[in-house]
């Protein structure tokens, strides 16, 4: 089977069975989501969802979380991965937001990898979810099930896997591929015991053809 008609076949699949796929992550605004995915870094959303309510009263702006200190943020997320540097990552942000930005969040890569916390994952979830832009976040879920179905070859790298996806997925449905892929990593094809015999993909799953014959 060639790269396209794995590509086909994996994308109509996900059409069919998972029209709707978006973040599960809460918020309300494009600043509350760059804090949520800052904090979701190898931290489950469950628990970043359970977190970032009482974060978002204290501090419901960049301006009031610029206006606090690291060692306040760390008493509201110290009980998710990391609270340390998460949370001198979250003051800088905010800093950076109020000084460099006016306390907007901005709409191209280049000026969000500028704020602390913000690398190429995270700047790629704002762009898709908050912005709508074309854009692939390539995180565990989607290094993990793009290289099992066979979507990515030998990728050593995250932005290896984005490069391989974005040259076969419509610019159109990159957004909600980046959905696809991690909820599908997060509930069917899970790192230590995926259920392939579950799942809608192992007629042309790489990985799940093997598991299967063995």
């Amino acid at each position: 089977m060639s790269n396209k008609e794995l590509f086909h076949k994996t994308i109509t699949w996900f059409q069919e069975n998972m029209p709707i796929a978006e973040t599960e992550l809460h918020y309300s605004n494009t600043f509350q989501l760059l804090v949520a995915v800052i904090l979701s870094a190898q931290c489950t959303d469950k628990r970043v969802n359970i977190i970032s309510p009482p974060f978002f009263d204290r501090f419901p702006d960049p301006q009031t979380l610029a206006a606090s200190s690291v060692e306040e943020i760390f008493s509201y997320i110290k009980t998710c991965s990391y609270p340390n540097n998460k949370a001198k990552n979250l003051w800088g942000m905010a800093n950076s937001l109020v000084s460099d930005f006016g306390g907007v969040v901005p709409d191209e890569p280049e000026q969000l990898q500028k704020l602390p916390g913000v690398g190429r994952k995270t700047a790629n979830v704002i762009l898709s979810v908050a912005f709508n832009k074309p854009a692939l976040a390539v995180d565990t879920h989607v290094f993990r099930v793009a290289a099992r179905i066979g979507l990515s070859v030998n990728a050593k790298t995250p932005l290896e896997t984005e490069r391989q996806l974005v040259k076969y997925i419509p610019e159109e449905l990159l957004s909600v591929a980046h959905h696809w892929l991690i909820l599908h990593g997060r509930y069917t094809c899970i790192a230590r015991k995926p259920k392939c015999l579950e799942c809608g993909l192992r007629e042309f799953c790489q990985y799940a053809s093997r598991a299967v014959n063995q």
